[in-house]
């Protein structure tokens, strides 16, 4: 095995290291090559100490798993990259690509120390310790990684963006200013049934039941149906939209970027910040929440299986909570009771 450090002597008479790999020299403070070469055994012991348990390592790893010394980050992305509906995969593709993750791209994982994935850390954004974190955590589950690099005290907290639902005023302007009639359209459905953007852009006539007066469709990121009961304001609105084919012809050939692009151009003119076009999923639930909508019934309408995912969009809610002695008539006693006896069937 190749020694750490090799000796040399300067014109001053006295001895140094240099570092084979680094290149950098250290003063042994001695002119007396005895001490020096006891200085110079030692330490490349202690340098081979580390290096030898690794090439150990690696051979016992070599006959449990031909590929496993040579595996690396590169390999992990690409593993985690192939799993997940199509959009996932773009977002994981999308992500591993900055120059942050360079340092461990193509080094093995096995050879892996904390600090490299702190420097990959602090290099990345945000999004860079949730991701590597997965990242992580994935090729611990497939068995390539054998302990964790990092603890969980270790991993930096990730701090995601504040998000809020569109007010009532902020859709109003933002309905008021929209000139295309199909844009203000597709804002108003949005408002109304709170659909993701890209749900709501591929909704067609074929999606309504005028007999049982519901609109059903199906989320394309979870696969999961949507059902809800028609009222007055979304009645009115269908009835201006056509009758054949998509509600939205023009918006449902636009890639879900160029919708968000438009958003953000009213948003700008009209001086409204800190919404996307997902805050309408969030004004939903929020609204329901304050309505004293049951949960369960604004899962379904959205599309969420977990509450905890529920909650997190309704948590914006304002609810102004009624005296005892004058139950509300929305509460959701009183809704159950109306269900309970069919009164919306």
């Amino acid at each position: 095995m190749k020694n750490a450090y090799r000796l040399f002597r300067r014109k001053n008479k006295f001895y140094y290291l240099e570092d084979n790999n680094t290149g950098i020299q250290k003063s042994l403070g001695t002119d007396n090559i005895l001490e020096a070469r006891k200085l110079l055994n030692a330490a490349n012991d202690i340098r081979q100490a580390p290096d030898l348990n690794l090439h150990l390592g690696k051979t016992y790893l070599g006959h449990a798993d031909p590929t496993a010394a040579k595996r690396t980050w590169q390999d992990a992305i690409n593993e985690l990259c192939s799993h997940g509906k199509p959009t996932t995969q773009q977002r994981y593709a999308r992500e591993f690509r900055s120059k942050a993750y360079n340092l461990i791209r193509e080094k093995p994982l096995i050879q892996t120390t904390p600090n490299d994935l702190i420097t990959v850390l602090k290099r990345g954004t945000n999004s860079s310790i949730l991701a590597l974190r997965i990242l992580h955590n994935s090729a611990l589950a497939d068995g390539w990684l054998h302990w964790h690099i990092l603890s969980k005290k270790q991993w930096p907290t990730f701090i995601s963006k504040p998000k809020r639902g569109i007010t009532q005023d902020e859709h109003s302007k933002i309905i008021a200013a929209e000139m295309n009639e199909e844009r203000r359209n597709y804002y108003e459905m949005l408002w109304l049934i709170g659909a993701a953007q890209t749900d709501c852009s591929l909704l067609t006539a074929e999606n309504i039941d005028w007999q049982k007066k519901t609109i059903s469709y199906q989320r394309k990121k979870t696969g999961g149906w949507c059902h809800l009961r028609i009222g007055i304001e979304l009645e009115t609105l269908l009835k201006k939209l056509p009758a054949h084919g998509y509600l939205f012809p023009k918006i449902a050939t636009l890639k879900d970027k160029d919708r968000s692009a438009e958003f953000c151009r009213r948003l700008r003119l009209l001086g409204i910040t800190g919404v996307s076009l997902h805050s309408y999923r969030y004004a939903w639930a929020e609204r329901a929440y304050a309505a004293g909508y049951p949960e369960r019934f604004a899962q379904a309408a959205l599309g969420h299986s977990s509450k905890v995912i529920h909650r997190a969009y309704a948590k914006g809610a304002y609810v102004i909570c009624p005296p005892l002695e004058t139950p509300p008539e929305n509460s959701i006693l009183h809704f159950e009771e109306k269900m309970a006896v069919g009164e919306f069937a």
